[in-house]
């Protein structure tokens, strides 16, 4: 049963080319018809599926589209046309950290990011001292974010977002966080969560972890899809490129 289903998703962004020094001379180019407009093509008639228990990774070059396409199953981004349909609930790790607050702290920062995914914050609430320790942030949980590390972020982000049961998760080049143990316990996690059903679309550079994760690869190209089928032979395909 497809849990992600995408049938010919378009995303067109228009693109302001005037290099205009200030308001006033941009609105005066638009008056005088001279404001140069141009519309730019992220993704161009995109389908596919996402199972239960499947888990998609999406390749390509920067620039190809893959971030695009994780905030349009994000909801963040509606398509221009076609259509986007995700069913259940959605662990969204794009841009690990970014609705995070420097001056709140961490115990503070993962009940705000848990209420952004619309969980039960007084389940997390008990929770809070178990993802800190899981994250290894567990003695920084009571100071302000500002004075945590990247990483650090990174990882208590991570933990907050894994540590209840999904439906849905996209995947945007996470599982490189952290140190080589920590690499490990993430990728443990989510096989944790893969195995007990949940979809997930993965985006990564990492073509070992696309092999040992996939069971479906779509490679991107300049917005389009140019291939989809087995991790093995997308990847092999894409690397000949």
């Amino acid at each position: 049963m497809a849990v992600i289903e995408l049938k010919n998703v378009n995303v067109t962004y228009r693109v302001l080319m005037n290099k205009s020094s200030s308001l006033k001379e941009l609105f005066r180019d638009a008056i005088k018809g001279k404001a140069r407009v141009i519309d730019y093509v992220a993704l161009k008639d995109v389908s596919f599926t996402v199972d239960k228990g499947e888990v998609v990774a999406i390749l390509g070059r920067n620039g190809a589209g893959k971030s695009t396409l994780l905030k349009v199953l994000a909801g963040v981004l509606p398509p221009t046309k076609g259509s986007s349909k995700v069913d259940g609930k959605i662990a969204p790790m794009i841009e690990l950290g970014a609705g995070f607050h420097p001056e709140m702290t961490g115990a503070e920062n993962v009940l705000f990011y848990s209420a952004l995914m619309g969980r039960d914050v007084k389940r997390v609430k008990a929770r809070t001292s178990e993802i800190g320790e899981w994250a290894g942030v567990s003695d920084h949980m009571d100071f302000p974010l500002r004075t945590f590390s990247s990483g650090m972020v990174a990882r208590l982000a991570f933990a907050t977002a894994t540590d209840e049961q999904t439906e849905v998760l996209l995947v945007d080049e996470v599982l490189s966080v952290g140190d080589a143990d920590f690499q490990e316990k993430s990728k443990a996690r989510m096989h944790e969560l893969i195995n007990s059903g949940a979809a997930v679309v993965l985006v990564s550079h990492d073509m070992r972890a696309v092999r040992e994760l996939s069971t479906r690869a779509v490679w991107l190209e300049n917005g389009h899809v140019k291939m989809i089928g087995n991790p093995e032979e997308v990847v092999a395909a894409y690397e000949a490129n």
